[in-house]
């Protein structure tokens, strides 16, 4: 867990809740909500992302570099440099990778921890704020671009490549990328569109009424 950024604890167990009565109540609930909500759906969390993917991204770029150097070597000093970008290539790559499987498990614990939490009472009117429509709008587009952007590099420059004008590193260069913009908008549209339903629903239907001694009403 992040010093900065801690994730907000689960609801404690019924049998030791102590809630004095139900605005105590949602008002744990709703501060717990709002933390939880910002983390998931938050701008600085999708400017996060893609800084990690640029990360990726430019690690692959020095991947494809070394590709190039080791094809077109004509001397055995390009291998030396081939050498030095894979290393680096691979530097800037397995960070930044693993930093992304590990926002990818932590969206899933706030995910968790969220419907925990709504799980506890009904309050459709402090709820509807979660909606946020304008941030779920923010991740949608431009990660519905990206994708499209990166299905394109993977499959239309691959076929109109010519033989002499682009090399294979080449070709391995805008496909790598292709396939990582597409990752990167398919990661960002699932995340709007399931906390957009996911909210929409919340303050549709509500959830079971829960008092602090665990007793549904």
């Amino acid at each position: 867990m992040s010093r900065r950024n801690p994730i907000p604890p689960p609801p404690p167990p019924v049998e030791i809740r102590a809630w004095p009565d139900r605005e105590a109540l949602l008002a744990d609930r709703a501060r717990a909500m709002g933390e939880l909500a910002r983390l998931s759906i938050g701008v600085p969390r999708l400017l996060l992302l893609w800084l990690t993917v640029a990360g990726f991204a430019a690690g692959w770029s020095l991947i494809s570099a070394a590709l190039a150097a080791f094809e077109e070597s004509i001397d055995p000093l390009s291998h030396l440099f081939g050498g030095i970008f894979a290393c680096i290539g691979a530097a800037c790559m397995i960070p930044t990778g693993v930093a992304i499987g590990f926002g990818i498990r932590r969206d899933k614990l706030v995910r968790e921890r969220l419907v925990q939490w709504s799980s506890l009472e009904r309050d459709p009117l402090r709820d509807a704020g979660l909606r946020a429509p304008g941030q779920s709008l923010l991740w949608f587009v431009p990660s519905l671009l990206l994708g499209a952007l990166g299905l394109w590099m993977c499959f239309v420059i691959p076929a109109t490549a010519e033989p002499g004008r682009e090399t294979y590193a080449d070709v391995a260069l805008m496909m790598g990328l292709g396939f990582i913009l597409w990752l990167t908008g398919l990661i960002g549209v699932a995340k709007a569109v399931s906390h957009y339903r996911w909210a929409v629903r919340l303050v549709g239907a509500g959830s079971p009424t829960v008092v602090g001694d665990g007793a549904h009403r």
